[in-house]
């Protein structure tokens, strides 16, 4: 377990807080905002492939920028933002962390948990608390099972395989080969893919489980082309998300073709490719801050604090029921180096926001693609609208 300090304050000063009158931040009520930031990152177990292995500590640098970005401008509003860090590789420690946070008065949350445990904090807590989900992709969570008082930073599974199947479309590559693990995440990423395919014209030809132990260090040559071997296709989508296949798949399917989803070409929160709209600047802070790169996750703590903030911004509030209202009200918008202005949809907490379509070394696209229309935002294309949602959690409010 590691207890871990609030970083020191930015030395940058953002010029929109300099146009402020000194008569009005002269009566400005001076505000303390506590932000409690949860990660878990259990032992995932070895890895078939001998890829990068996730960072350790995936999130909590997020987390941290996002208060050394908040006080750079809260310093001028009288706000000072303090984050409360706790990340664990034992399960059991988080609801105890959780709740003496709470004792302690800290009622604004940052979670980087999966879904059971998600929903196991949100079951303990009572009302008064705002809680932000920046770990999990699971689409239940935005579909049926809706935790109360939760926002989501994090993009869904759906969201991310809409962005794919979006720019497939675009293409005209709509005949997939779908090759999934043996593992339940696999298996619910390749149940989004399906749900996409219906979606955006997709024919999935044939769906195929990896459930091999080999080396494919030493045998991918060998094992995939006839595992791959089938009608032909446009595209191999892949289903890894812990990577015990699918970064072998490209260059060694039967016929010659692209691969995406988990591997090859993928959707993402983020990457250290985007670099537009500002991404360079946040990208650089981020490297100094951690000495390494921002991945998804890093992103939707970043995010996830930036909202707690900006919402405290705008309401001159600490309270939960204040500064929840107003980030799900049409009022509220984070600016988040994406190229527009996100906000949050209203029946389930996800933050809307485009996808980018990445390889290692560049960035392909960025979904919603042109000509996916929506009556709302065409962000909406992307994920489950609300028609297709059982949450409601404006209405809950």
């Amino acid at each position: 377990m590691n207890l871990l300090p609030t970083p020191p304050l930015p030395r940058l000063i953002l010029a929109t807080a300099l146009t402020l009158p000194l008569t009005a931040v002269a009566a400005i009520t001076p505000l303390d905002v506590n932000i409690s930031y949860i990660g878990l990152e259990p032992d995932h177990g070895a890895v078939l492939s001998n890829i990068l292995p996730e960072p350790a500590d995936a999130g909590l640098p997020g987390a941290q920028l996002g208060i050394d970005d908040s006080n750079t401008t809260g310093r001028f509003l009288k706000q000072k933002y303090h984050l409360h860090a706790l990340s664990t590789d034992d399960t059991d420690q988080v609801l105890p962390q959780v709740l003496e946070q709470y004792q302690q008065g800290i009622r604004l949350f940052v979670l980087n948990l999966p879904r059971e445990v998600l929903a196991e904090v949100a079951s303990q807590l009572p009302g008064d608390v705002v809680l932000i989900n920046a770990g999990s992709a699971d689409d239940v969570l935005r579909t049926e099972q809706c935790l109360p008082r939760m926002l989501h930073t994090l993009p869904s599974r759906a969201m991310l395989t809409d962005a794919l199947a979006q720019w497939l479309s675009s293409r005209r590559w709509n005949r997939w080969l779908l090759l999934e693990g043996n593992r339940s995440e696999d298996k619910a990423y390749a149940d989004a893919l399906e749900r996409s395919a219906k979606r955006m014209g997709g024919h999935i030809i044939e769906r195929k489980a990896w459930d091999y132990d080999t080396d494919l260090r030493r045998t991918a040559q060998k094992e995939l082309p006839p595992f791959t071997q089938t009608d032909e296709y446009d595209v191999v989508l892949v289903a890894d998300e812990r990577g015990d296949f699918g970064e072998y798949v490209p260059y060694n399917t039967w016929y010659p073709r692209p691969v995406a989803g988990t591997q090859g070409m993928s959707p993402v929160a983020w990457h250290r490719v985007v670099e537009a709209w500002g991404a360079a600047q946040l990208q650089s802070r981020f490297e100094k801050l951690s000495g390494r790169w921002m991945n998804s996750r890093d992103y939707a703590s970043w995010a996830g604090v930036r909202t707690l903030a900006e919402a405290v911004t705008q309401t001159r509030s600490t309270d939960p029921q204040v500064l929840l209202t107003f980030i799900l009200s049409d009022r509220f918008q984070l600016g988040a180096f994406k190229g527009r202005k996100l906000t949050y949809r209203p029946w389930s907490g996800q933050l809307r926001q485009p996808i980018p379509l990445v390889h290692p070394r560049a960035l392909v696209s960025q979904s919603p693609q042109e000509g996916f229309l929506h009556p709302v935002t065409d962000l909406d294309t992307l994920g489950f609208d609300a028609v297709e949602s059982r949450c409601s959690l404006q209405g809950d409010l």
